[in-house]
Order: structure tokens, then C-alpha cells, then sequence
């Protein structure tokens, strides 16, 4: 993983997740903004997209809108894009709202298949320990799922 993040075990969330594809597939259903916004999201949730612009110093505006119908606005400034390797991204709570935590995606070949691995830095523990308590750690699976099923059914 990169080491510009802080080290700060007690906010950091990491999900890796084995997908049965080459890197530049996985890379392209994540880099392209008609695709990410197909599979993003825990199962039952699905995107809106306001403005979406994946390049280092870009951004993605959407709503996350829940399988009940709740709205979760989000927003994505993409601090660093190394194609076909790495994305990082700071998370804020609705278009310019607070910031929620800072993430970094790796995209490593393993054995003809890609390793996706996810590390959210949250901005304090509290916030941390309350993404655990309502799942986050699933639900981010539950996302890694939907992005491999996007790819393996293409």
C-alpha cells in the first residue's frame, strides 16, 4: 500500500477483494464514468451522477440512494490517479460538505487475476468505530462484490 497515508490503526479500514480478471478490466469498469456509477454502491443501492470527472484533481458529485429510497449525498476529489495501479480520493459528505475520510485503491496482478485492495483513512476514530458499528466493512464488500460481477458479466 502506498505509505503517504497516515498510520493510524484505530480509523483505518482496509477490504481486498480476488477478481478473476485482468488489472486493465478491472481498471476500466472503475476509471470510466458510464460504468462506475453501474456498480458502485452495497447491493440495492444505486448511483445519480450531478458531475463525474475521474482524473487526479477531478471529481464524482452523486447521491447514493438506498433500497428504501434514502438519499446519501456524496462526493469524491480524486487526489491521485496512476492508471491501471492506484486511485485516491478524498470521501466528503455531500457536494463540498465536511470531509469523511481519505481513500486509496491498489490494483495489483496476482496470478492472472487482480488483487483489489480498498484503505479508508476516517477523520477520527469516532467516525471509525461508527462505520463499523452500522457495516461499513460489509457493505464496502458488498460493493467490491458488485464491481466483480459488473466485470465477469461483460
Amino acid at each position: 500500500m502506498n505509505h503517504d497515508f497516515p498510520d493510524a490503526p484505530d480509523r483505518t479500514m482496509t477490504l481486498e477483494r480476488l477478481i478473476k480478471a485482468p488489472r486493465s478490466a478491472v481498471w476500466a469498469a472503475w476509471l470510466n464514468p458510464e460504468t462506475l456509477p453501474l456498480w458502485w454502491g452495497p447491493d440495492g443501492y444505486t448511483c445519480q451522477t450531478k458531475r463525474i470527472d475521474l482524473r487526479t484533481g477531478g471529481e464524482w458529485v452523486f447521491d447514493m440512494i438506498g433500497p428504501d429510497g434514502t438519499i446519501y449525498p456524496n462526493h469524491h476529489l480524486y487526489t491521485e490517479v496512476r492508471p491501471e495501479e492506484s486511485i485516491a480520493y478524498t470521501l466528503l459528505w455531500g457536494e463540498n460538505g465536511p470531509k469523511h475520510a481519505d481513500s486509496r485503491v491498489l490494483l495489483e496482478e496476482a496470478e492472472g487475476a487482480t488483487r483489489v485492495t480498498m484503505r479508508m483513512v476516517f477523520t477520527t476514530a469516532a467516525e471509525y468505530q461508527e462505520a463499523k458499528g452500522f457495516g461499513a466493512e460489509a457493505l464496502g464488500q458488498q460493493t467490491l462484490g458488485k464491481l466483480e460481477h459488473f466485470i465477469l458479466s461483460r
